[in-house]
């Protein structure tokens, strides 16, 4: 039996068929939604022309095409309904890849596989949407190598930095990135000269291998706990905001995962050292994958290890991974620089987290009382990140072992949407690890739809390039909200498909059933009044 061992409460059986089936009757057409994806990725490369970042030092700039989509108004305009809709008709195609596979049979993995495919292609060349961190990248490899230490300076004190692309939010900060990754960065600008669309294409490539890794392994960790192989592949890889956030953005994080997922998988299958060594590579990428050595550790452990053979794994798995970083800070002098990004996290926080919106409220609440709602804010931000920490120890020390992987999925869930910052492509960190213990065809799954959903809709308004002396009849944010808000509407409740998937019945019916329950109440109402003498026996 491996480390993973057969979960309990999962959506499926051992056989990988659904426990439940809210989607619609099975049909064989996978390829129409793997076309229709496509098409959708095509117009984002399309639009991403118009609307992507594009670097001020990049040739690109120069060409006609780009100049037309960037400084006119309609190119500015049809790129971003082009960007929006491409999204949307992509989130629309997984959806409607997940109902074509409602039976999840033997030849559902390749479709699952052929869709990631045709899907990725196009965003592979894409301009950056959706975020520029990739930008920064380059600055950072270009640290290194002037001998710089990027743990220490930001990339304000590189010449030219900003002609290349990065945001200026990164000109003071120091890299949040393990040694791994400048190690890669560094190679990247030696291979391209910092010549920023080259450098993007590369560090693309390096996310791709991230997605490889996870396509490859998510299925096989899957098989371990008895889930479809498919499924947990279809919702941790192939949504929109994966493919988005790991291919057109470029994110490191992709790699991080992907060497994450590979390492637990070997690790679940008793190759301890092997696993060890890719989760550190994975810290080395990241760091916030240290998270996941202490179970590694009780997977090395063993199902009947008592507590002090645990704490001697503990030990193990921690020097062994803490001893690798140390002398892989050797090279260009970067120590032990990376542990800063665990030790001082990023100050602030996002609106759209729990931990942000719960605290937005304490301190609107607070000032109108007259007391002090900042400090009460600040309080309960301090008090959910200390209960993350709490859970993650929680987990670690009880719990059954067969489960081992799944309480390493809500450990890393609990740190991530406790915290004060979460950015649209956090949630990617651990989905995959709970997708391979299981994810139900419930409340699970829908609540999975909506957070994808917001997060493709977020993105498509807040990270647009656009030059300020274009003139538009619309301010493109807008544009790209109000487009992907009536797309999302029209999945809701318009489309025939896709409805289901959240809401049993037609719009009509569900109308009238929300009537129908307000008369009943109204009724009931009226029949209590009626009669005071049954209410104040009741009372009684």
């Amino acid at each position: 039996m491996t480390a993973g061992g057969a979960p309990i409460g999962t959506s499926e059986s051992q056989s990988g068929q659904p426990a439940t089936a809210t989607a619609e009757p099975v049909k064989r057409r996978a390829y129409v939604a793997t076309v229709e994806g496509l098409l959708g990725s095509l117009m984002m490369f399309v639009g991403s022309i118009g609307t992507g970042w594009i670097a001020n030092g990049s040739p690109m700039i120069r060409q006609p095409v780009v100049i037309a989509l960037r400084t006119e108004g309609w190119g500015v305009t049809v790129s971003t309904v082009l960007l929006t809709v491409g999204a949307m008709v992509l989130m629309r195609s997984w959806l409607r890849l997940g109902q074509r596979l409602a039976d999840w049979g033997k030849s559902s993995l390749r479709s699952v596989v052929i869709a990631i495919s045709a899907w990725s292609l196009p965003l592979l060349f894409c301009v950056p949407v959706f975020s520029r961190d990739v930008y920064a990248y380059t600055g950072q490899g270009r640290l290194v190598m002037e001998g710089q230490d990027p743990y220490e300076v930001g990339i304000s004190t590189l010449n030219n930095w900003f002609a290349l692309g990065a945001d200026p939010a990164w000109a003071e900060n120091r890299t949040p990135y393990g040694p791994y990754f400048l190690w890669l960065a560094r190679a990247v600008v030696g291979l391209t000269g910092a010549q920023p669309d080259v450098s993007v294409l590369l560090f693309r490539l390096l996310a791709g291998a991230g997605v490889l890794l996870c396509v490859i392994y998510v299925p096989k960790l899957a098989e371990l706990h008895g889930i479809n192989g498919a499924r947990a592949l279809w919702i941790s890889v192939a949504n929109p905001l994966f493919l988005i956030s790991f291919i057109a953005s470029a994110h490191n994080d992709a790699l991080m995962v992907g060497l994450a997922v590979a390492g637990v998988y070997f690790a679940a299958t008793r190759r301890y050292v092997l696993g060890i060594l890719l989760v550190t590579a994975s810290i080395g990428i990241k760091p916030i994958t240290v998270l996941l050595l202490p179970f590694i550790g009780l997977m090395w452990a063993g199902a009947s290890a008592t507590w002090p053979r645990k704490f001697l794994m503990w030990g193990a798995t921690a020097g062994i991974s803490l001893a690798t970083l140390a002398l892989s800070g050797i090279p260009y002098n970067l120590g032990l620089g990376w542990t800063w990004a665990i030790m001082d996290p990023t100050p602030g926080y996002t609106g759209y987290s729990p931990s942000g919106f719960l605290g937005q409220q304490v301190e609107f609440l607070g000032n109108v009382l007259g007391l002090p709602g900042g400090t009460f804010a600040d309080v309960l931000r301090t008090g959910m990140k200390y209960a993350a920490i709490g859970l993650v120890l929680l987990l670690m020390f009880r719990g059954d072992y067969s489960r081992v992987v799944r309480r390493m999925a809500l450990a890393f869930t609990a740190v991530v949407m406790l915290s004060p910052i979460i950015q649209p492509w956090y949630i990617l960190w651990f989905v995959p690890f709970l997708a391979v213990t299981g994810i139900r065809d419930d409340w699970q799954i829908k609540s999975f739809y909506v957070g994808v959903t917001f997060f493709v809709v977020f993105g498509a308004q807040d990270q647009l390039s656009v030059w300020s002396f274009v003139e538009l009849p619309i301010d493109a944010s807008s544009l790209a909200f109000v487009t992907a808000l009536a797309f999302t509407f029209y999945l809701l409740f318009l489309d025939v498909h896709t409805r289901k998937l959240l809401f049993e019945g037609r719009p009509v019916d569900l109308a009238k059933r929300g009537w129908n329950w307000v008369l009943a109440k109204r009724e009931a109402r009226r029949i209590r009044a009626e009669e005071p003498g049954q209410q104040q026996l009741g009372s009684r």
